[in-house]
């Protein structure tokens, strides 16, 4: 059984219990017309092939209360998009796939960079970007919960917990993170949320001393947990990053347009695992290490909004604060696999480290080096301003690439 425990400021929604998905689901059923609900699967095209999404389809394809499901398709030629039409087509609610590649989304893109709005690149934040603003354009749904297209251990109840206290008549949150343990072939996983983003906050709190955002941050047990549902007021308002620090900042939009209160986290399950990064120390352009670097970056951007003052001899110290910390962690995360019958290279872990300390420093040399970058895309309320109409076209865009194949 879980614990009960409640830390830091926003709210922890245990699993204390059996309740069976399908008894989530009658109550999701009662509330979806006064809060209907859309899921949105952002994948790459390759994913389609892949061990986890035929599964996760074919248990969305039971859910009983869903108005709309939204894919965000990325990499896919004509040819794969219609065979994404045909995979999809097995789901009984409406379905529509946003084809990033194709004619209509690029036109839609085009347009935008005509307003400086584009999203810089493609990618998962890009796909995640335009999955939101397609949610907003259909206005079948008040309620979207995403998760990603690789959960191999997936099963219903994922998007029933994350939808479940956003649309309780008795509950009063905005936004939902999911949490869970990394756990799969018998090995503890999750390195970047164990080794990187926990003894990161707690050094810079050694080094910048007390920061609500900070405690807010640390109040998650899986910060970068792609599983998270929001209201349609969320939706419109946040502004999301393009790059691996997209977890980090959505946490850190909703830290600063809602109270804590309205925020709440849930343990999804008992175990999860899906395909993980290799840590590329020699590359900082890809895996663990790419990762690392724009995790850090976001951190630094949000704590130099507030305040803080970041400097070389700052970054200094902080990479041997993290590095303390850290290896403390290695310690006992080693002795909870042990307990545990898990297996745990404590040397790879220990190399973890050593990479993400180099990762700390050279972000806070690219931050910098360009105090000025703007990695965050625009809220959908501020496209919607610039260009009153793009939503109706979005829409249009989208309906006529889906039903064109």
């Amino acid at each position: 059984m879980a614990d009960f425990f409640q830390n830091g400021s926003v709210a922890t929604l245990h699993r204390l219990g059996e309740r069976s998905a399908q008894d989530l689901e009658l109550e999701l059923t009662k509330w979806s017309d006064e809060s209907p609900m859309a899921l949105v699967i952002p994948t790459l095209y390759s994913e389609l092939d892949g061990p986890a999404l035929s599964d996760i389809v074919d248990q969305v394809a039971q859910i009983p209360y869903l108005s709309q499901v939204i894919i965000g398709l990325d990499a896919a030629g004509p040819e794969d998009f219609a065979h994404a039409l045909r995979f999809f087509d097995r789901l009984s609610v409406p379905t529509r796939i946003l084809w990033n590649d194709g004619p209509g989304l690029s036109a839609i893109d085009a347009e935008l960079a005509r307003y400086d709005l584009a999203p810089p690149a493609p990618g998962k934040g890009r796909n995640v970007w335009y999955c939101l603003g397609y949610f907003l354009a259909a206005g079948r749904a008040e309620v979207l919960a995403l998760h990603d297209a690789d959960i191999l251990t997936y099963s219903r109840d994922i998007p029933a917990r994350l939808f479940y206290p956003l649309v309780h008549p008795g509950f009063e949150y905005a936004f939902s993170k999911g949490y869970y343990a990394r756990v799969g072939d018998g090995r503890l996983n999750g390195r970047a949320s164990r080794l990187l983003v926990t003894p990161l906050l707690r050094a810079l709190r050694y080094t910048l001393g007390p920061s609500p955002y900070l405690d807010y941050l640390d109040s998650f047990r899986y910060p970068l947990a792609g599983e998270m549902a929001m209201r349609d007021d969320v939706v419109r308002a946040i502004r999301i990053p393009s790059d691996w620090g997209l977890e980090i900042g959505i946490l850190s939009e909703v830290y600063r347009q809602y109270s804590t209160q309205r925020v709440c986290q849930i343990d999804l399950a008992h175990h999860y695992d899906h395909k993980h990064q290799a840590p590329s120390p020699d590359d900082p352009e890809a895996g663990l290490h790419k990762m690392s670097i724009d995790i850090s970056k976001a951190i630094y951007r949000k704590l130099a909004v507030q305040g803080a003052v970041l400097s070389t001899e700052v970054f200094r110290t902080l990479k041997a604060a993290y590095y303390r910390s850290a290896l403390d962690l290695v310690d006992w995360y080693h002795h909870d696999a042990v307990l545990n019958g898990l297996q745990q290279d404590r040397h790879g872990e220990e190399q973890v480290v050593e990479m993400f300390s180099g990762a700390l420093m050279t972000a806070g040399e690219q931050f910098l080096s360009n105090p000025m970058e703007t990695p965050f895309m625009p809220s959908w309320s501020r496209v919607v301003s610039a260009v009153p109409d793009i939503l109706e076209r979005l829409a249009a865009a989208v309906e006529a690439d889906n039903a064109a194949l």
